[in-house]
């Protein structure tokens, strides 16, 4: 994989995370194990002068314990093929299966992080900061239909520190 600048990323965010889907991964470095999980919302900007990824983790997510306890997470993207792999790691839980080895994907160390040998494009990020949405928050009432249970998602923002294509 080629290691790019993310001031030199070149590719439709929007179609990438919201049309492509992406895998949040990470790794709990006292026990080795991974988790990942399916994920269409989130994006990337500049904000405390890095370049940063931000993704939503629920609550009740698996992945939400290793996400707490990792220094960082990978973005992982795919190509078509792997759609349903994707599907599979977005419907099942990793407390209840060994959800990537049913998804075929071949887990890789990234340092302390991991990612998967079949992804295309790999962001590896370090977390700055993790909040919870709160309902006071939201000013567009519909929004909360997301959240039936109130179980507003935490947001992940991170440094992208490279990106491996």
């Amino acid at each position: 994989m080629e290691r790019i600048s993310p001031y030199t990323f070149d590719e439709n965010l929007f179609t990438l995370i919201d049309r492509e889907w992406m895998l949040v991964t990470a790794r709990d470095v006292r026990s080795g194990a991974i988790n990942t999980m399916t994920a269409s919302w989130g994006g990337c900007g500049i904000l405390w002068n890095k370049p940063v990824a931000f993704v939503f983790i629920r609550p009740g997510r698996y992945t939400r314990e290793f996400a707490d306890a990792a220094e960082g997470l990978t973005l992982s993207f795919f190509e078509e093929r792997y759609r349903d792999a994707l599907r599979l790691c977005g419907r099942v839980s990793g407390r209840d299966c060994d959800k990537i080895a049913q998804a075929g994907l071949t887990p890789v160390q990234m340092g302390e992080r991991a990612a998967f040998a079949e992804a295309r494009m790999v962001f590896s990020c370090r977390k700055l900061y993790v909040g919870a949405l709160e309902e006071g928050g939201f000013v567009d009432p519909a929004l909360l239909d997301h959240y039936k249970n109130k179980d507003y998602h935490l947001v992940y923002i991170c440094e992208i520190e490279e990106i491996l294509k």
